[in-house]
């Protein structure tokens, strides 16, 4: 099984910059952990991703476990034991984002994730974007599974609730 890991999942896992509980990011850890040592992880052929996880990641793998995970991807990214790389395509159409994806209104930063995630036949793994609630008739529509590992921040009613 490959794995499309939000950035947000790698933050929660580092415990900082997120409103996150303990909860949450021992979930986190416990998960990407699992990921390095047993799946693949699925990011695009243009560095988007890589990118995104460069901006909010340390790349020197410490010192949290989403340190990590983004110095795994980074060093396997050529290895597609580990990693798979996939192409797609940017579309023209600013309310698509790439030609993988119809017409929607997911947050652009988003829709890299969820293009990755239907070429390569992913699940989506998410923390605390309330986004991919929003818009589960999208993802469910083109068959992407979204895991959802902190359900109390993954959507907009339910974020810090007791």
């Amino acid at each position: 099984m490959a794995f499309v890991v939000d950035t947000n999942v790698a933050v929660a896992a580092n415990g900082c910059r997120t409103h996150a509980d303990l909860q949450c990011k021992m979930l986190c850890v416990k998960k990407l952990r699992s990921v390095v040592a047993n799946e693949v992880v699925a990011i695009d052929d243009k560095g988007e991703i890589l990118r995104e996880y460069k901006n909010r990641l340390n790349f020197s793998g410490t010192p949290g476990v989403g340190d990590t995970f983004f110095k795994h991807v980074f060093n396997y990214q050529y290895r597609s034991d580990r990693v798979r790389r996939v192409a797609i395509t940017p579309s023209a159409d600013d309310g698509r984002g790439f030609e993988e994806l119809p017409e929607n209104r997911l947050d652009r930063a988003d829709r890299k994730f969820l293009a990755v995630a239907v070429v390569a036949n992913a699940v989506i793994l998410n923390a605390t974007d309330s986004d991919w609630d929003e818009h589960k008739a999208l993802t469910e529509a083109l068959g992407v599974q979204v895991d959802q590992l902190c359900p109390r921040y993954a959507s907009k009613t339910g974020q810090r609730q007791p």
